[in-house]
């Protein structure tokens, strides 16, 4: 069973930040569960294929970009908080945000993203 350490960094690095289609689906059904909900300011979407529709969505509309940890990991029980970066590989983050999402049975159930303003 993984940790929710490797899970929520598998939903930053191995979901959304996977171009190739076939590994993105693959990290997403070991890293969710089945019914998922992915909240963002534009929607909530449910399950692994919307989830799949969503990340490649975001990564279609920023080919140049790559998502990194903007910072450590915390986590409470079963509730892994996140941030990240988004933005070219080679130069400062055009977007920050934070993923918090709670573990159920040893996978996410949901993820809330937040983008973060200075």
């Amino acid at each position: 069973m993984a940790t929710i350490d490797q899970l929520m960094h598998a939903n930053l690095l191995e979901v959304f930040g996977e171009r190739d289609p076939e590994r993105r689906r693959a990290a997403i059904a070991r890293t969710y569960a089945p019914d998922v909900e992915f909240s963002d300011p534009e929607e909530t979407v449910t399950g692994h294929d919307a989830l799949h529709a969503k990340a490649e969505a975001i990564l279609a509309g920023a080919p140049d970009f790559a998502f990194s940890p903007g910072g450590p990991l915390h986590v409470v029980h079963d509730l892994g908080y996140l941030p990240w970066h988004f933005g070219p590989a080679d130069g400062p983050p055009a977007v920050r945000g934070v993923d918090i999402a709670l573990v159920r049975d040893g996978l996410i159930a949901s993820v809330y993203t937040l983008l973060l303003t200075d």
